[in-house]
């Protein structure tokens, strides 16, 4: 990665160091840069911010004894203290994509006119719904003459169009196959049958209480599972913290330096914690929410067994989920071994957790009405704020963001519509593929507006016949066998098959006056016959029928011939009474 100008899509085994990978050249070629005109020279990417938090406390690390300078740009932190950070142009930042999007256009002096060298850490994350418009946005903030690199251990198609879109001919490389976990890590399962799905979380007390005691990573499906569960244990005795998206960030890091200093046993967690999160000692990772695909899984059990250390990953598995998991082992080359828990130590967990149930119950509670009775209080000192300093605050530049609040609805609903298409089996857009479609379309109409309307005549003519060759192409397969696919039809098409329609049926009086003529012709509807073909035939019995009007007008007394000033005068466009 040292050499400047190549661009870089790497991929390995979790735990195998890609964050050294790239920190290590970026911080020797720094070395070498021009000290007299301070600027951004690095962007780091990262999908959350502990990951960010991770990467910026091992830059600094690895460049204390040197004078390149890093900052750290996450949501949930100061903005003016990080906009200070921006404007003194250090070397490297380590961002989240909203956030860095965010200071891009509303702060004061920040720009990425001399920008390097662009990482995505993570890079197939970075690509999914929730980020990929973000970092669309910052590919077309950033100058092209630049090196990029793409590091993860899973690689996506969607990978491949962004190499596509930013990447100047890219080198490729790959430590370890994809779709790989480590092998120094015994993968085992708990089958929690369907009768026993209640006592899921007796399963896990037990585990935890007998088996897995310290240095354990338990992974929730929801943050209010993660949150109900770190109550359980905490009343049980059991050291816990939680990491979710419901705690601040100075929560989120307390949480995780709890568990780095072993003050806490066992951390339990979201997905937010299954991205590249490094801690040494990790012994044991357990899914109680099985995960929904292999990348999710690989990037789960990959928190052990890093660097050559052993590890153990335990997952839960319902009887909706047996099929999943053989399919997620399977692509994985995992060679699952079966866990059974005794059904004393479970009983007795099961009676606790109902002892404790009220108790829970009341805690909940309370925590509820402490957070309703905080954000009255926040409101409350808003209101306070608008009042005292009204005029300074209006007077502030109002913030803006690439896409407005109409574009984030419309934004959602597509990548809605397409986890909808998802679960139903269909063809799958992406949030994104929606985003640009509509404002494409949007460009087109706003350009089309301003032309005049003989060239728009000109475009109309020419989408139509595009229309018309991918509709001779559909006619040609079906008709060597193939499935003609299903898509929605266009204007021009259902207008051409009403005219169509209209010329076969309703117009049969005027059609039949033509004798030999008519009956010399092709039938519209005649098998093996192109659109092209038809439309020809259907504007020649237009202009049949308008000499036909013509003749018949030119014979009759009463028709009287209207003078060239006239026909001039816009006395046509006058309403008839």
């Amino acid at each position: 990665a040292s050499s400047e100008g190549a661009s870089f899509s790497a991929s390995a085994i979790t735990g195998s160091g890609k964050t050294a990978a790239f920190s290590l050249p970026v911080l020797e070629r720094l070395l070498f840069r021009p000290k007299r005109v301070p600027a951004i020279r690095v962007l780091i990417l990262t999908p959350t911010r502990e990951l960010a938090a991770q990467v910026h406390s091992m830059i600094e690390k690895l460049a204390q004894f040197t004078d390149i300078r890093c900052c750290l740009i996450v949501g949930g932190l100061p903005t003016k203290a990080q906009e200070v950070a921006l404007r003194s142009n250090p070397d490297i930042v380590v961002a989240t994509p909203g956030r860095i999007v965010d200071h891009l256009r509303n702060s004061l002096s920040v720009g990425l006119e001399d920008l390097a060298v662009l990482i995505l850490d993570e890079a197939d994350r970075l690509l999914e719904l929730g980020f990929s418009v973000e970092i669309g946005e910052l590919i077309r903030m950033c100058p092209k003459r630049r090196q990029t690199m793409l590091f993860s251990a899973t690689m996506t198609e969607q990978i491949d169009e962004l190499v596509k879109l930013s990447l100047n001919k890219p080198v490729r490389l790959e430590a370890d196959p994809s779709l790989k976990r480590p092998a120094t890590l015994t993968e085992e399962v708990v089958r929690i049958r369907r009768s026993r799905e209640a006592t899921q979380e007796a399963v896990l007390l037990a585990l935890c209480l007998k088996t897995f005691k310290e240095r354990v990573i338990i992974f929730s499906g929801t943050k209010h599972s993660a949150h109900r569960l770190k109550i359980l244990f905490g009343l049980s005795g059991i050291k816990a913290a939680e990491l979710h998206g419901n705690l601040t960030q100075a929560q989120r890091l307390e949480a995780l330096e709890q568990f780095k200093k072993q003050e806490a046993d066992i951390l339990i967690a979201t997905d937010i914690a299954a991205r590249g999160i490094d801690i040494v000692g990790v012994r044991t990772v357990i899914n109680f929410a099985c995960p929904r695909d292999v990348k999710t899984y690989l990037h789960r059990v990959g928190r052990t067994a890093r660097a050559g250390r052993e590890g153990y990953a335990v997952t839960f598995v319902t009887d909706d989920d047996r099929s999943l998991l053989k399919a997620i082992a399977k692509k994985a080359g995992s060679q699952l071994k079966s866990r059974i828990v005794a059904e004393k130590p479970v009983s007795d967990c099961a009676k606790l957790i109902e002892q404790l149930e009220h108790q829970i119950s009341n805690i909940i509670l309370e925590e509820r009405e402490e957070m309703a009775l905080r954000k009255a209080e926040m409101e409350a000192t808003k209101a306070e704020n608008m009042i005292a300093h009204r005029d300074e605050i209006y007077s502030r530049p109002k913030r803006t963001w690439f896409a407005t609040e109409k574009e984030k609805k419309l934004l959602a609903k597509a990548a809605k519509e397409s986890l909808d298409q998802v679960k139903g089996g269909s063809v799958v857009v992406s949030a994104q593929q929606a985003e640009d479609l509509r404002l494409k379309e949007k460009r087109r109409r706003e350009r089309e507006k301003n032309l005049p309307r003989k060239k728009r005549r000109k475009l109309e003519a020419q989408r139509e016949m595009l229309e018309e060759e991918k509709e001779d192409e559909e006619e040609a397969q079906e008709s060597k066998g193939g499935k003609k696919a299903k898509s929605s039809q266009s204007v021009v098409d259902v207008a051409y098959r009403r005219a169509k329609s209209m010329k076969a049926t309703g117009k049969t009086g005027i059609r039949s006056s033509k004798g030999k003529n008519e009956k010399g012709s092709k039938q519209p509807s005649e098998k093996g016959q192109t659109r092209q073909e038809e439309m020809h035939e259907l504007f020649q019995n237009d202009m049949s029928e308008w000499k036909q009007g013509r003749s018949l007008k030119k014979k009759d007394t009463s028709f009287a011939k209207k003078s060239k000033n006239s026909f001039k005068s816009k006395s046509r466009y006058k309403r008839r009474k």
